[in-house]
């Protein structure tokens, strides 16, 4: 079975779009992993897009580069907020995509407080 997510499989960085309210979208580049159907990506729990996540769920994204430059098609997918043991292997999966960057940026934001987001095909 082709995954959703098929076109992000060589990917560094996906553009994801929230919605607020109003229904405009808000896109930021962020980093992200591949786990078979899903993805996640991690964030500032502080971050504009999580108070959008948990108003909707539905997300948009697409392939970018660092700067948010789009390189594909947009898909849509549905976002959770994860806790726990799911963000502990969220977190696993970031740190073994990107290796010493995600060491370098582990250390830079340690005293964040960082949530875990996991993105699927949409209901």
């Amino acid at each position: 079975m082709q995954s959703h997510f098929t076109n992000l499989k060589n990917a560094q960085f996906i553009n994801l779009t929230t919605f607020r309210k109003s229904g405009a979208g808000v896109s930021t580049a962020v980093w992200f992993a591949q786990d078979n159907n899903r993805l996640v990506m991690t964030t500032n729990a502080s971050a504009g897009k999580v108070k959008r996540i948990r108003n909707n769920a539905k997300v948009e994204l697409a392939p970018c580069d660092m700067r948010g430059k789009c390189l594909g098609d947009t898909l849509q997918a549905q976002a959770k907020i994860l806790q726990g043991d799911e963000a502990r292997a969220a977190e696993k999966l970031l740190k073994k995509k990107y290796g010493l960057q995600w060491s370098l940026f582990s250390m830079a934001n340690r005293n964040d407080n960082r949530v875990y987001i996991e993105l699927t095909p949409p209901k």
